[in-house]
């Protein structure tokens, strides 16, 4: 069973562990996933969901449902589709927790600024001679109003990290939570001692530290409040995705029209759709044609021609002409709720460089703890006063966050697969997101992927007496009545010149050969070189052509008119528009390009010229697919290491080989087995996506690199400083106030710089 809980109490890298820890306690075989920054743990367990959620509140993690049961609302009204809501339940209740918890957290803070405006005014006579003497004079009782007034800051603004650090005490855990609750509590209950009972202090040592409890906890508030906000606009892809939905649909309904909501709408409802709306659902194309935007799933904006029998994917923009479809998908079934939800089960899934820092955040707090009673003894001993002693210990453990630690990996991986989705590149989960950076060799299957996977007329070449329009009329009304994919692309290719193609008196299909039909008073053949030879028809006038379009990987078929030769047709599948320049850049970006297919060699030598690719296995079949795969695999780079191989295919006989790959890319238009095996779907179905799937892999993975640099430098640096290290040298003492700040920013630094791939856009992908 697979539990998705929000668990809001997750802040660091040391709360994974722990809830890692407790749930493994329970079921050992169970799987965990905990994300800080979406707040999401994600458990397959045998177990129970009322047990796993006992043992998260039992360890001070209490955890809610991330979305409304599947059949909730089917059970309150059965002619609702179940389930039509999911994609927003599965986003929108995230998006709304993350906007309550910045405006919960700037309540907090504004009630802590609010104290700390008389605390700050009190230490005004420090810095002014006349009035520190009659400071001095009352030094207990504003101590002692000092402590009253503050303690409410404690007790509610920083009510959540001392709960955090009871609850990780009583597990024997330390958290984030742990340090600012030891950091600031100690500062107030220094203070309060104090100003109770100052004889026990020798009189340099009686400083109140009541603004640095006060403050400290404003600004980390503060800090965690605009994390929020940043967290949630990393989600602005899904976020946008379901923006595009409709939120109506025409239904037509025992002849009437009926406007209905679109969590109304069910499986086999005919649908009218009108120029310049939206199409609310999935479905297939009864009658009419139009022009479709389907950019909100494929990120091309260029309009797609629809007709009778294509398939519509909901929230596609109708461009021009009106049309009915009938539904075939609703609610969680739709193309875009599959899209989000799969955007999000990757958003949350873990990268192997995060398991590196799951392991360092696990022992971050106590190492911590430990560096922070070693500082305090250290000036204790060694130091002018009792004050400095307390002063640094206290920073030491305001200044650390494991909070940057664990927001660096998770919040790249958000930004970075949302991004990818906006372009029709869904990423099925980090570690392919990781291992895609990284691809030395990318293996292209030909049939659908370089080409376009439908045959298409290409030449037509007549001898002298017919003309091409007379020899291309004749053969597509011969091969009208066939149902071979060559004669499919003739009479495809006679309507697109605006050729009459009338239906033959008779026919004939000749099976490996071709067809023999009556049009008019003529006889008519259409075939190739065997047909003509059984019909005793001479081919020496075609020989060089023919063997030319062979040459060019198209197929020849031959034409003859009452027993005559008459000209040659070409058809062939053609490459791609896109493919010859998305090889190209592949090239450019240092990546080998190979070519796979089962076509015979002089074919895929023809289509290997066209696009500039030198490796190519011809002639391959299905089942050994895979293997040539491993070959490469098994091959080494220049400098020993092996080379890591990608593959892109749409076929179930792909499914092997995606599944083999180091990255399976499956081109969305191909087969769901072929999608099912693989780690990248293409949903726009073009090597642009495969070249930008490989951009935005290596753009997060050097992203989560600069926020991981970030966060360790910032804590090698930050600590030392805190503990007084510049201070027997320089006279440099940090306060603890600036390290609160520095805290927060660091967070915020690590959030922000995961953003800025919102804003990415790879040059070769543009130059496609």
């Amino acid at each position: 069973m697979k539990l998705e809980l929000i668990v809001p109490n997750i802040s660091c890298g040391s709360c994974v562990g722990t809830i890692t820890k407790a749930i493994e306690a329970l079921d050992p075989q169970a799987k965990v996933v905990a994300d800080p920054a979406s707040k999401l743990v994600t458990i397959e367990t045998e177990k129970n969901e009322t047990l796993v959620r006992e043992a998260l509140t039992q360890i001070g993690y209490p955890a809610s449902n991330s979305s409304v049961p599947e059949d909730h609302e089917h059970a309150q009204n059965p002619f609702k589709p179940a389930a039509v809501s999911e994609s927003k339940t599965d986003v929108e209740p995230k998006v709304d927790a993350e906007e309550v918890a910045y405006q919960t957290t700037m309540n907090k803070f504004w009630f802590a600024v609010a104290v700390a405006v008389p605390i700050l005014a009190l230490m005004v006579p420090d810095y002014v001679p006349a009035l520190y003497e009659w400071k001095m004079q009352w030094h207990s009782a504003i101590g002692i109003v000092s402590a009253l007034i503050t303690l409410p800051v404690l007790t509610y603004s920083g009510k959540q990290f001392f709960e955090g650090a009871w609850n990780s005490f009583r597990n024997h855990n330390a958290n984030m939570d742990t340090l600012v609750a030891l950091g600031t509590g100690s500062a107030w209950f220094y203070s309060t001692v104090v100003a109770v009972v100052p004889g026990w202090f020798p009189e340099n040592s009686r400083g109140m530290f009541f603004d640095v409890a006060v403050i400290v906890i404003a600004l980390i508030l503060l800090g965690q409040a605009l994390e929020s906000r940043a967290r949630s606009q990393s989600n602005a892809a899904v976020r946008k995705l379901l923006e595009l939905q409709a939120k109506t649909a025409h239904v037509i309904r025992d002849g009437q029209e009926l406007d209905l909501p679109i969590e109304e709408v069910i499986v086999g409802d005919t649908v009218l759709v009108r120029p310049g709306e939206k199409v609310p659902v999935d479905g297939l194309i009864l009658d009419g044609q139009s022009a479709l935007d389907e950019s909100v799933v494929t990120g091309e904006s260029v309009p797609i021609d629809k007709q009778a029998g294509d398939r519509v994917i909901g929230a596609s923009l109708n461009k021009t002409g009106a049309f009915t479809f009938r539904v075939t998908k609703v609610g969680k079934d739709t193309a875009l709720a599959q899209i989000v939800r799969m955007v999000q089960q990757a958003q949350n899934s873990k990268a192997p460089i995060a398991r590196l820092v799951d392991v360092i955040a696990g022992y971050f707090v106590p190492t911590v703890m430990i560096i922070a009673i070693l500082t305090f003894m250290g000036w204790y001993n060694f130091g002018p006063a009792l004050n400095l002693a307390v002063i640094t210990m206290v920073t030491v453990l305001v200044i650390a966050c494991p909070c940057a630690l664990g927001l660096a990996t998770p919040m790249s991986l958000i930004v970075g697969i949302g991004k990818a989705a906006e372009h029709g590149v869904l990423i099925r989960n980090a570690e392919a997101l990781e291992t895609a950076s990284k691809l030395t060799t990318i293996v292209l299957d030909k049939t659908g992927t370089i080409t376009k996977g439908k045959p298409e007329l290409t030449d037509v070449f007549p001898l002298s007496g017919f003309t091409s329009e007379q020899i291309l009329s004749l053969a597509a009304i011969a091969d009208k009545r066939s149902e071979h994919p060559l004669a499919t692309a003739i009479v495809q290719g006679a309507k697109d010149k605006q050729l009459a193609v009338d239906d033959p008196e008779a026919f004939e299909a000749i099976p490996g050969q071709g067809v023999s039909a009556s049009v008019g008073t003529q006889s008519v053949l259409v075939g190739n070189a065997k047909l003509m030879e059984r019909n005793n028809i001479s081919l020496d006038k075609f020989q060089a052509d023919a063997t030319r379009l062979a040459d060019e990987g198209k197929t020849p078929m031959f034409v003859a008119i009452d027993g005559q030769a008459a000209g040659i047709i070409a058809v062939a599948d053609t490459v791609k528009e896109d493919s010859q320049k998305a090889i190209h850049a592949f090239q450019q970006m240092g990546i080998e390009v190979v070519m796979m297919t089962g076509d015979n060699e002089r074919t895929a030598s023809a289509i290997a010229k066209q696009v500039g690719i030198e490796r190519v296995f011809a002639g391959v079949l299905p089942e050994d697919k895979a293997r040539y795969i491993q070959q490469l695999q098994s091959e080494k780079l220049a400098d020993s290491s092996p080379k890591l191989v990608g593959m892109v295919g749409d076929g179930i006989n792909d499914a092997p080989a995606l599944a083999q790959a180091d990255v399976g890319f499956a081109i969305g238009t191909g087969t769901d087995v072929a999608i099912e095996a693989s780690d990248v779907t293409l949903v726009g179905g073009n090597l642009r996506s495969v070249i930008y799937a490989i951009q935005v892999s290596k753009a997060t993975l050097d992203n989560i690199k600069q926020n991981l640099f970030g966060a360790f430098i910032y804590n090698v640096l930050g600590i030392p400083i805190a503990a007084g290290v510049l201070y027997p040298f320089l006279g440099i003492l940090l306060s603890p106030i600036i390290a609160g700040a520095a805290m927060a920013l660091s967070s915020i630094t690590v959030v922000s710089n995961a953003n800025r791939l919102r804003f990415f856009a790879p040059k070769q992908f543009q130059e496609i």
